[in-house]
């Protein structure tokens, strides 16, 4: 997937396309019908097709404090736009900048001066510029002058109401993987470095893949049944614990994935950690032995929780 920066002007062969604006974190069912109406205008009138994200999230900017909340990273999300058929994406690098713009000039610089957009689509309730100035009602009057169409979507819903990506983020704080992944339309998935760690697992036999969880939401602490994705194209199945493991010192967050029938050295490798379903909470053993128990139960667990998968 190619990205161009927002700052800078978008080459002639992207200029004149439609945009797909939002933040579009989890890239969920709402988000998918909003690039999805991008790409058909696209592709009627015969132009690029661009996907535009905010990163860091706007949020992280005004409340640098707050708690982990990211669905995707950057990467997931590039890919994410790939696979739907965007021809670029526009990351609009959310700083001080950025932060200060007014929602006019948010328009006239960035979307029609810089990147040259002759159509813009974006879900009805979406909001920019300083103080949130801006909104579609904005873009239709500033935009519509200057040449620049604007279509908003509605939101996508489902028996219990808007998706959305607070909706996610709620289900997976209660380990509700199922619905996390029927609003995602695929498993909530966290893609880091595998690092080495204390390799107390293997001492037991369950050896683990130690993975930051950096800038991600943090899912209900506890054992999952998960698939892993290779760099090299292979899909392995396991348990993984997510979470700051009680029964050792010091505590240390981590998401720790054991692969079945797998004994090859991931260390420096980027995997990607795909949660299936919730088997249980994270507790705290008195012994190895007894840890090494419950950690086979999890592993027989998850081989049925992951049975269904091909």
């Amino acid at each position: 997937m190619i990205q161009f920066n927002a700052a800078a002007p978008l080459p002639p062969a992207f200029r004149s396309g439609v945009i797909a604006l939002g933040n579009f974190d989890g890239f969920h069912r709402g988000h998918q019908a909003v690039v999805g109406e991008a790409l058909r205008q696209a592709k009627a009138a015969g132009k690029a097709a661009l996907v535009a994200t905010f990163d860091p999230h706007p949020v992280r900017y005004f409340a640098p404090d707050a708690p982990p909340f990211r669905l995707t990273t950057l990467d997931q999300r590039a890919r994410l736009f790939a696979e739907a058929g965007a021809d670029a994406m526009l990351v609009f690098h959310f700083e001080a900048e950025l932060a200060n713009v007014s929602a006019q000039d948010f328009i006239t610089d960035w979307l029609i001066s810089r990147a040259g957009a002759a159509g813009i689509v974006t879900g009805e309730d979406f909001t920019f510029g300083k103080a949130r100035g801006g909104n579609v009602r904005v873009l239709n009057e500033v935009g519509g002058v200057q040449g620049l169409s604007t279509t908003a979507v509605g939101p996508v819903c489902d028996l219990e109401g808007v998706i959305s990506s607070s909706r996610i983020r709620s289900a997976l704080q209660s380990g509700d993987c199922a619905t996390a992944t029927r609003l995602l339309t695929r498993p909530f998935t966290i893609q880091g470095v595998v690092e080495h760690g204390a390799k107390l697992g293997r001492t037991i036999g369950f050896p683990t893949a130690n993975i930051r969880l950096g800038s991600y939401l943090r899912p209900r602490y506890g054992i999952y049944a998960v698939t892993g994705h290779l760099a090299d194209g292979r899909t392995l199945k396991g348990a993984a614990n997510i979470g700051i493991r009680p029964s050792f010192d010091p505590p240390i967050e981590l998401l720790e994935p054991y692969f079945f029938d797998f004994d090859e050295d991931l260390y420096g490798q980027q995997i990607e950690v795909a949660l299936h379903a919730f088997l249980r909470p994270e507790e705290k053993y008195d012994s190895l032995e007894a840890l090494k128990i419950q950690i086979t139960k999890d592993c027989e667990d998850a081989r049925r929780a992951l049975s269904a998968l091909a």
